[in-house]
């Protein structure tokens, strides 16, 4: 599939897709027959029938989302926020069933979502999940790519990192933690919209004022750049020519150098320590991704000397956290009223399938292969 272009299926596959779509319930849902091993009892059954609606319901604003796509149809306000609800619904309604009955945990699954929370039975509807953000979030014909897309976020990162002081080892440690952020944030696309936010746009998912934020901040910290890496400032001089008076959130260039810059260098200087506590890179992207999401309590985390069990209890901040798909999905995990940060980034499970990816592109651009 395209990256940066829209594709409508045409009339007949569309009207297989839809009919695929909607025969889906007959596949994924849980009969009463097909699960019990002698009566269920009203909470089991309750659980069941919960699942079973959320199933239907998720493919039914699937269904009509793509419908509305390959018609041509207008979309309402953040159209990626219906889906996303009802597919937290899908994976909330699981875990309360499989909390209800635990013999049916299931196997692995391509998405890395724990059983518990999962069917893999359904995972056609994420893939369709996954196609329609896509398309929604496409970004604007204007939009500037580059060529380099994953390369450029390591030698941003690395080279912001190297500008306030640290060694090659933990600079390189800081563009790996970066080209995390970026799929984190977009799957690893370029300057991309967002289906539900009308503020994030781009490839970090950055609001104007913290993109203007950002670009203030480099200004300050360019010249020190220039003195180790002349090429770089080269090829940054280049890009901000190229956007001109556009949105910078709409070259990827700017794009990512402004949300570093914004969000997560002032914390670049801790790597050597957050590496320490945290020597598997996956949870270190995981800790970058919460200064995103929630920037003063992690910062606070990392000052407080004890990182993971740093206790967060802000309702608002958990609400953060909910929004983020932690500590979403189902009745005892929406239940919780704080949580450690080692916690915390064990709950982030929702992330690692797009870090392993982050990692493999990383190793990849050391060993010349991926730009």
């Amino acid at each position: 599939m395209a990256r940066y272009k829209l594709h409508c299926i045409g009339a007949p596959v569309a009207a297989l897709a839809l009919a695929l779509l909607f025969a889906l319930p007959m596949a994924v849902g849980l009969t009463g027959t097909a699960m019990a091993q002698g009566a269920l009892t009203k909470t089991q059954s309750d659980a069941l029938n919960a699942y079973n609606d959320a199933v239907k319901n998720f493919e039914a604003v699937l269904g009509q989302r793509r419908a509305q796509i390959n018609s041509k149809q207008p979309l309402p306000n953040l159209p990626g926020q219906a889906l996303y609800l009802a597919r937290n619904k899908m994976l909330s309604a699981y875990k309360d069933l499989t909390d209800a009955m635990p013999s049916k945990i299931g196997g692995p699954n391509k998405y890395e979502i724990p059983p518990a929370y999962f069917n893999v039975a359904t995972e056609p509807l994420l893939d369709e999940y996954r196609k329609l953000f896509d398309v929604m979030q496409a970004p604007p014909a204007s939009a500037q790519k580059s060529d380099t897309p994953f390369k450029d976020v390591v030698d941003l990162g690395t080279a912001i990192a190297r500008a306030k002081g640290l060694d090659a080892v933990n600079a390189e440690a800081a563009g790996r933690i970066s080209l995390g952020l970026f799929f984190a944030e977009t799957n690893g696309n370029q300057t991309i919209g967002n289906a539900r936010s009308n503020k994030y746009k781009g490839s970090l998912q950055t609001g104007t004022s913290e993109d203007l934020n950002g670009r203030r901040k480099w200004a300050a910290i360019k010249p020190s750049i220039e003195a180790f890496d002349p090429a770089l400032i080269l090829r940054d001089d280049k890009e901000e020519a190229r956007a001109g008076n556009m949105d910078h959130r709409f070259n990827h260039w700017t794009s990512v150098r402004d949300a570093l810059m914004n969000a997560h260098a002032e914390v670049f200087p801790q790597v050597p320590a957050i590496v320490k506590t945290l020597p598997d890179p996956i949870d270190q992207m995981k800790l970058f991704e919460l200064i995103q999401i929630i920037p003063s309590p992690t910062k606070s985390a990392l000052k407080s000397g004890n990182l993971l069990n740093y206790r967060i209890s802000d309702p608002r901040i958990m609400g953060f956290l909910r929004n983020n798909s932690v500590f979403t999905f189902g009745q005892a995990d929406r239940a919780r009223t704080s949580a450690t940060m080692r916690e915390i980034l064990d709950a982030m499970w929702l992330f690692n399938a797009k870090f392993e990816q982050a990692l493999a592109r990383f190793k990849e651009i050391k060993a010349g292969q991926k730009v």
